[in-house]
């Protein structure tokens, strides 16, 4: 009797570890790797003479991002924060730094160099603003509901923003997407989101208007074959369309051939579509989903509201991106640089998804199963 008492004891006091989630994750990251080296390859061959040279680069960067997510799932997630605001600072001292000594690639200044280390600090911003706001809105969930206790965290996250959106627009809007989702599950209004975008609207018209690049690429848009900046926009479309239901094969792209400028980053998804077709395609988007899934599982057995709120962060960032991307490749929305996540090549965004993934798989370990 005393031994089953003892283990009735040991089986309710049994932590979950998402295996599943890391098993999603790990199957995306070889899947990625796959596809960036038969997109890449190409490129690579011609301009480095190394056909493997990007997937070599990013395959340190995701050895360096497993170890980054491996180690952080093993620290208690309440450990970040304490370094939440910290973090929050660095990152916007970061973002700053670029503005004025950021390294310039393809006529964009995005980019620091210490020693031989070059990363894109706006990436490091996404994480940083999880934590942090997942810290504020912990503290004080009651006021959350006030529209004067959201302005007021939007107003603190500004900062970051305004200093990302000076070189990388896109990724400020990601940024943006990541806060209200965070504080739309946090708060019990609606009405305030309601109002709040439809300020975002006729604040995003204005900031197009008042550009004329900007209201250029809405006319590239709407209007590709009009437009010679269109070209690239084009040739994607042209990939997916010759894609079929099943793909030519893999490594058997055309549009990779040149057609398609530095296919491997933004555009990385109609190479899939030609190669794979809708079929391939599907698939990938069904995997994001069953990793969202598995995020979503997470965020509503978590062991505390600032445990779920850094998962609703994480789920925000990886639904937004992938949707954005796949969307400025099928020319849904105007053309803008984000990377899908996981199979674009890019260290700094695999190296920090991957940490993100440790977050989650973290705030996993923190779940109790209650066995019978």
């Amino acid at each position: 009797m005393a031994r089953r008492r003892k283990n009735e004891k040991r089986q309710k006091s049994i932590r979950y570890f998402d295996y599943s989630l890391l098993f999603l994750i790990i199957f995306l990251l070889c899947f990625g790797l796959i596809m960036l080296y038969s997109t890449s390859s190409y490129y690579g061959s011609t301009r480095f003479n190394d056909a493997a040279y990007y997937v070599k680069r990013q395959m340190y960067a995701s050895a360096l991002g497993i170890v980054a997510m491996l180690f952080i799932s093993r620290i208690p997630y309440k450990f970040w924060m304490q370094l939440s605001t910290l973090a929050y600072f660095v990152a916007l001292v970061l973002c700053t730094a670029v503005i004025f000594v950021g390294t310039s690639a393809k006529g964009q200044s995005r980019w620091l160099r210490i020693g031989p280390i070059r990363f894109q600090p706006s990436e490091i911003a996404k994480i940083a603003v999880i934590i942090f706001l997942a810290t504020i809105i912990y503290k004080t969930p009651k006021r959350i509901g006030e529209i004067m206790s959201l302005l007021k965290i939007m107003l603190l996250i500004s900062p970051v923003l305004a200093v990302v959106a000076y070189n990388n627009l896109s990724t400020a809007i990601i940024i943006l997407g990541i806060a209200v989702c965070m504080l739309f599950v946090a708060s019990p209004k609606y009405l305030q989101f309601i109002l709040m975008g439809i300020g975002v609207c006729l604040f995003g018209a204005l900031f197009i208007l008042l550009a004329s690049y900007r209201a250029e690429r809405v006319m590239i848009w709407l209007h590709p074959e009009d437009y010679e900046k269109g070209y690239q926009t084009l040739q994607g479309l042209y990939a997916i369309g010759s894609g079929g239901l099943f793909g030519k094969g893999l490594g058997e792209s055309m549009q990779k051939l040149g057609f398609i400028p530095e296919a491997q980053n933004d555009m990385i998804f109609s190479v899939i579509c030609e190669e794979l077709g809708l079929f391939g395609a599907v698939c990938l988007i069904l995997l994001y989903l069953l990793i969202i899934w598995r995020l979503m599982i997470i965020a509503n057995n978590a062991s505390d509201l600032y445990g779920a709120l850094i998962v609703v962060g994480i789920m925000a960032h990886l639904s937004i991106q992938v949707l954005l991307n796949i969307a400025v490749v099928t020319n849904t929305i105007p053309n803008t640089g984000v990377s899908l996540p996981f199979i674009s090549y890019g260290g700094t965004s695999i190296s920090i998804l991957l940490a993100e993934m440790g977050l989650a798989l973290s705030v996993s370990r923190g779940i109790k199963l209650e066995v019978a």
